[in-house]
């Protein structure tokens, strides 16, 4: 499926994929709010990214995942660098899916704290 075009524009990359464990990163550099802080917005969108693909790779051929809940706990703020997030399956099941992404600075300092549940239909 790829990426999608707001991952590439965040300049992400997947390093590891599975429906158990994903780890991706994006710069902080091109993703900042005005304060030059990494956006907040940003971090949820590498942690839905992560917690939806995994969730995808769990479907399986002719299913697919979508996200019905999210939330996101911001603890420290990324200035520079990268912020890689580490996505881990909490419960696969057959319908639905929970995934738990940590985001770290290149410190390995956590950033945020994500929790993502998705649905998983079968294709049309």
């Amino acid at each position: 499926m790829g990426l999608g075009q707001l991952a590439d524009k965040m300049g992400m990359v997947v390093t590891e994929l599975s429906a158990e464990r994903a780890v991706a990163s994006i710069p902080v550099e091109g993703n900042r709010q005005p304060a030059g802080l990494l956006h907040g917005g940003a971090y949820v969108v590498l942690a839905e990214s992560l917690g939806s693909m995994a969730a995808n790779v769990h479907a399986g051929p002719g299913r697919y995942a979508v996200g019905i809940e999210l939330s996101a706990s911001h603890t420290r703020s990324a200035t520079s660098g990268r912020v890689t997030g580490t996505c881990t399956a909490i419960h696969l099941g057959g319908t639905l899916t929970t995934h738990e992404i940590v985001l770290t600075d290149d410190e390995g300092r956590r950033c945020s704290t994500v929790r993502i549940t998705n649905i998983i239909r079968d294709a049309r």
